[in-house]
Order: C-alpha cells, then structure tokens, then sequence
C-alpha cells in the first residue's frame, strides 16, 4: 500500500485491516476521525453513558465516505475508468467526490423526486452523470447490478465488498476511544450495510485483541420502510430519504449482525424521527438528517414509560451506548424546516423592537 504524508485518511490508518497492498494507488479525502460526542442529556435520561459517533464530519457529510475510499481505491487498481451507484442521496455525493478525486468518470441513477437537493447538489458539483428514473431505489439499485461485467465500469454500492471493509473502520475508532466495545450499539438501517459493516470491524478488533467484549447491535427503520422488521419486501414511504429503501442489498448481513451480537430491529415513526432530530439539534448542539436521528428515535423509543423492550437497555453504572448519526443535517434540511415551522420574528430596526420581541419569545 502506498503511503505518503498527505494520506490521513482511513486506508492510511487502516491498511492492515483492509483489503489493501502496496500496489493500490489510495483515493482518499481524509476521511474517517469522526468524533465520538458524549450526550450528557441523553446519558442522564438513559442511566448509562450515551455517545454519539457522528458520521456528518466527514468530507461529503455522511459516512458513505469511509466505503468510498476502499472501493474506489480498489476501482482504480483493477482499471476501471468509470464507477456506477444507485444513490438515495449520500451514496451518490461520495461516490462522485471521490470518483473527482480519482480523475474517473461517476454515474448516478437515482429515483426521480425522491434525493434530498443537498445531496443531489453535491452530485452534480462533483462532476457525477445522473439520471433519475421512475422508480425507486430497488430499481434503481437492480438497474446498476446490470453494469456488473461491464470492462472499465465498477458498482461502488455496498453490494461491493469493499465498501463494508471501509465503513467497519467506524467500529475501530469506537474501540480506540473508548478503550473497549460499548455494550450496545445503535443504527439507522437502510440498506444495512453500516449495521453489517461495524459489526464485521467490532468482530475483526476483537480477534486482534483490541477488545475483550462485543456490543449487542440494535437498528431502527422508518416505520415505512421496514422489511428486516417486517421480514419482507416493502413500497418504501418516509421522511428519512437515506434509509427509504425497500429490499436491503446487506438484509442477510444486517440479519447476521443481530443475531449473532443479541440484538434486534425495531421500527420509529416519521413523527419520532423528526422529533428526535430536532431535539438532538436543541439539546445537544448536533444537527443531523432525519435518517441519522433514527438511531436517537429509537433510544428514546425505549426509554419512554410505554416502552416493552426498555430492559434491554444496560443501565449500570458505567455502561456504554454509542448512536450512529449518519450525515450532516444540511444534507436534507427540508424535512426539518417544514415539520419544525421555522420562520423569523420579524421586527423594526432598533434595540426596543428588537428587546420586545426576545422578551415574548
């Protein structure tokens, strides 16, 4: 593997977890060294200590970066010239950032009318080709697994194996930090290859011994778009646009995760996801995408009075809760202005306006 002063990012940091050598030319934008927030408000509401792992900080604003880099650093090594995706949204911004990186051609199709403007923006800002189609992101996805055998053209979903590897270095810096595996792990699930992802990183740092213990996995889906929880196909409907996905490419991943780690899926309602992101935004100073507070959704979820799953909750003292929030919430900020009714106080132009109306609010 090539190194150099410049590289920073989760290949430099990572190579010998990764499916990387010396003769792959490395892609990167620095991603990864996400931090990991602690949430005294939700430490405190949960009887354990709370932490955020948020993924927002990486170049293109989502943790799609950290799978970008090993797969499009693997494209170039076998001699692709372009990479293909079906996007929600944030797989198309990293894919396309670092396809610019790499000086290789993107293709994006994506279900028309159904990407956040942030992200589709960023597409198109880095050069990418999009196409939307009549149809969602399941038609979208099968339309890109007919690109597969294509010369030069490699799929940079999470079907390709190497966006798993890189997205399980999250799981790595978790331990880094912490000193060890928290107890449970929480996620938004979409596709489910990040809930497949960190659990194949928290299995790889405990073999190596980083880690005595393994944490149980939970992920949430938008009620909407539920199939793991449901155990079937679905139409996808939700406000969370990243995780509005109807038949996973990781379900089987997703399913082995779960089981083999304790945990479970369980679903939060558009209502409990827009209300969590803005109560993470108001509470704790961290704006996230809708799909991102589902992770926060589903905490308080299971710390509500009604809650039936509560006791699956470590709450002794000491215990350790880490939340995945997945992309910056400029990445979809429309969700949040229409269900939140932001508008100014409008005021005249001198201090005793402007005290009057601060004064009523």
């Amino acid at each position: 593997m090539k190194k150099s002063l410049h590289d920073r990012g989760v290949i430099a940091r990572y190579g010998a977890f990764l499916p990387v050598s010396e003769a792959t030319p490395v892609v990167s934008l620095n991603e990864g060294s996400t931090p990991l927030i602690h949430s005294p408000k939700l430490s405190e509401r949960a009887g354990a200590e709370v932490y955020l792992k948020f993924e927002g900080l990486n170049p293109t604003g989502s943790f799609k970066d950290r799978g970008m880099t090993v797969a499009l650093s693997k494209a170039v090594e076998r001699g692709a010239t372009t990479v293909i995706c079906a996007s929600t949204g944030n797989t198309s911004a990293a894919a396309a950032a670092y396809a610019a990186r790499a000086g290789i051609r993107c293709a994006v199709i994506l279900p028309a009318g159904k990407i956040a403007a942030g992200k589709l923006v960023q597409a198109f800002a880095y050069g990418a080709r999009v196409v939307a189609i009549r149809g969602n992101f399941d038609d979208a996805l099968r339309i890109v697994r007919e690109f597969g055998g294509v010369e030069g053209v490699a799929i940079v979903n999470s079907i390709n194996p190497d966006r798993i590897e890189g997205q399980k270095t999250a799981s790595f810096e978790i331990i880094e930090e912490l000193g060890e595996a928290p107890d449970l792990h929480i996620l938004p699930v979409g596709n489910a290859g990040n809930i497949t992802a960190y659990w194949k990183g928290y299995r790889e740092f405990q073999a190596a011994g980083r880690s005595a213990k393994l944490p149980k996995m939970v992920g949430f889906q938008a009620e909407g778009a539920a199939p793991i929880f449901r155990g079937h196909p679905v139409d996808p409907h939700t406000v969370a646009t990243a995780i509005r996905i109807g038949n996973p490419a990781s379900w089987e991943g997703a399913t082995t995760a779960i089981q083999e780690s304790g945990g479970g899926i369980d679903i939060v309602t558009d209502h409990q996801i827009l209300d969590a992101q803005q109560w993470l935004a108001s509470h704790e100073g961290i704006f996230v995408e809708p799909a991102s507070a589902a992770s926060v959704a589903g905490l308080l979820k299971r710390l509500s009075p009604e809650a039936t799953q509560a006791d699956s909750l470590p709450r002794h003292k000491g215990a350790k809760i880490v939340l995945t929030v997945t992309g910056h919430g400029l990445k979809d900020p429309e969700a949040p202005v229409k269900h939140g009714g932001f508008v100014p106080i409008e005021a005249d132009a001198d201090l005793t306006a402007v005290r009057r109306v601060l004064d009523k609010s």
